[in-house]
């Protein structure tokens, strides 16, 4: 019986006040789960104004939490709203997490591959904001997506077709809608605790029993160095441990955007092309080493070989494509560009940025291309502003690859000629080039498990 569980409400004992566990973490001193739970109840009942919420975000971002407290913080935010229990109808659940990146359109192609690989996939996504993109903007591409669904709605999708890919509501999760609204303002969306709670919360709400955490690295990452992401991989994979969940963490590289296209419905376009076999190697890669990793989280493969080489089947095969078909109809979108990729969002303009010199691409920076994306309306600076989905970039040429003068370097796709040709201008600070070969950066620098 599929059941969901109530939010938790009430308060804690009255001891306790907003302003001692705020010393005391300001202090350094752990705070116990009788404290924490006491915090995020009283933010969710009013009964902490958002003053004394943003002046204890900054303690712990300053000060920290172990993995005890994180864990306990949480389970507490993911109590706030509703919890579903997805076991007796998806005991192979799992999910993904990619913790933000310029072209990751990874989500769409992981998330039916592994469906057609016999898992489930109960997924919690988010939008775009800043110069990263956002899955469920993405998959609105499709006219008629909705990412709103109840409860009742997300379970029943995940038990006819094992895959929903939903957005998160007041019910789910609302206490991390608030504190990261403060995060955002207050100067602490760096903190690791806040980053990992925030993360593993929606995991748990949602029921899944392993995840793989995609932890971007590079300029165009939150995480700039591999130490960084690291130290943040770990810090997860405490966490799901201490949660009772498996999840293993993938470093890999955000230098350059990956794949080839960067806008919205151009990465929908990118993501249909490499579930039919066509994508670009560098993406296909990356989708398969995250979908290795759930094959081997779920004992669904023995081996590495194993799974790469089944998953690669699947994605030869079309079912992988028939399953993000599934994905597409069961939450109201128009499934027509799946076969018809022109009928999705197109840019009235499009302009090709070709090459000023010879050489070699040594730099293609990620963080440029991303903000160039955002400028063209990809993207969206302040929460709740609208995206176009049409606009963007495709890449033809990338770190190693040699290029001629005036050979093409990327189309932009933009809503009028004055746009297109600012992106120009923007775009060509992207690029560096030399005279000798250069090697490309690897796409995954560590698994850590």
């Amino acid at each position: 019986m599929v059941t969901s569980y109530p939010p938790c409400r009430g308060h804690g004992p009255t001891s306790m006040n907003a302003l001692e566990i705020i010393t005391k973490k300001r202090d350094g001193i752990v705070l116990s789960k009788d404290e924490i739970e006491f915090f995020i109840q009283g933010l969710m009942s009013g009964d902490i104004p958002d003053y004394q919420a943003a002046a204890w975000l900054m303690a712990v971002y300053l000060q920290g939490m172990n993995t005890e407290e994180t864990s306990h913080l949480t389970y507490a935010m993911a109590r706030s709203g509703h919890m579903l229990d997805v076991g007796s109808i998806a005991p192979l659940a799992v999910d993904k997490h990619s913790t933000g990146g310029v072209g990751d359109k990874t989500t769409l192609v992981v998330a039916p591959l592994a469906v057609s690989a016999g898992l489930s996939v109960a997924k919690i996504s988010g939008r775009g904001l800043g110069f990263t993109g956002g899955t469920l903007d993405k998959l609105e591409s499709f006219a008629g997506f909705t990412t709103d669904l109840s409860a009742s709605r997300f379970l029943d999708n995940l038990s006819k077709h094992r895959i929903v890919v939903a957005g998160q509501t007041p019910d789910l999760v609302p206490a991390d809608g608030k504190l990261y609204a403060l995060r955002d303002v207050t100067a602490t969306v760096g903190s690791y605790p806040l980053i990992a709670s925030s993360i593993m919360s929606k995991k748990l709400a949602v029921g899944a029993n392993a995840i793989v955490f995609d932890v971007k690295v590079g300029r165009g990452a939150f995480m700039k160095s591999e130490q960084q992401g690291r130290e943040l991989a770990i810090i997860m994979i405490d966490l799901a441990a201490s949660l009772g969940k498996r999840a293993t963490a993938v470093l890999s590289d955000m230098n350059q955007p990956l794949g080839l296209a960067v806008g919205n419905a151009l990465e929908v376009r990118e993501a249909m092309d490499t579930l039919r076999g066509g994508g670009p190697s560098d993406f296909t890669s990356h989708c398969l080493t995250i979908g290795v990793q759930m094959l081997l989280l779920t004992g669904q493969a023995e081996n590495e070989r194993q799974a790469r080489s089944r998953l690669e089947e699947l994605l030869a095969s079309g079912q992988a494509l028939d399953r993000f078909r599934d994905l597409i109809t069961a939450q109201g979108g128009d499934p027509l560009p799946i076969d018809d990729p022109g009928l999705l969002p197109q840019a009235p303009v499009t302009r090709r940025m070709t090459s000023l010199q010879g050489g070699y691409i040594s730099q293609l920076d990620a963080m440029v291309v991303g903000l160039t994306a955002l400028d063209l309306g990809a993207g969206r600076k302040k929460k709740g502003e609208p995206v176009d989905h049409a606009v963007g970039v495709v890449l033809h040429k990338k770190i190693g690859d040699r290029v001629k003068r005036g050979e093409e370097l990327c189309t932009i796709h933009a809503r009028t000629d004055s746009a297109a040709r600012k992106a120009e201008t923007s775009l060509l600070e992207a690029y560096a080039l030399q005279e000798h070969a250069v090697d490309p950066p690897p796409l995954v620098y560590q698994v850590v498990s």
